[in-house]
């Protein structure tokens, strides 16, 4: 297996399991899940849509054979982590050692990294894979 194969499907499950287990834990208001809404000012049906979406994608980056799909699903946890961060950040709620900004700010990074890792389609112009791959060695 190539080291960037390798680093493809590692990227991979740790977004699988990040965006599916909380996921289900939105979706079904879990633990902490209900707290985190109250402190960030958003309703409660937020957590149903957001974690209804993040379930999608996470499925989404298994499913074989659709790359565009796979891409749209990459850029999707990306708006979906840089969006928690900047919640987290604006209202306050930094959490211990910045944890809140932190791990979601370096969850929307694994995603842009496991865009730029994704193999070359023929639908895929050359200069937006180049671009994802630069944006993605920047950071």
């Amino acid at each position: 297996m190539k080291a960037t194969n390798a680093a493809r499907w590692g990227i991979t499950a740790i977004l699988v399991f990040v965006m599916l287990s909380g996921g289900i834990g939105e979706m079904t208001h879990q633990w902490g899940t209900l707290d985190t809404a109250r402190v960030l000012g958003y309703p409660v049906y937020f957590l149903t849509i957001i974690g209804a979406w993040k379930v999608l994608g996470s499925i989404a980056l298994l499913v074989p054979g659709f790359p565009r799909l796979r891409e749209w699903a990459c850029l999707g946890a990306f708006f979906n982590m840089t969006g928690a961060a900047a919640s987290h950040a604006l209202a306050g709620d930094w959490g211990p050692y910045a944890f809140h900004v932190t791990v979601t700010s370096c969850l929307a990074l694994l995603a842009l990294a496991l865009l730029a890792f994704q193999p070359r389609t023929s639908q895929q112009p050359e200069a937006a894979r180049a671009a994802a791959t630069r944006l993605a060695a920047a950071v």
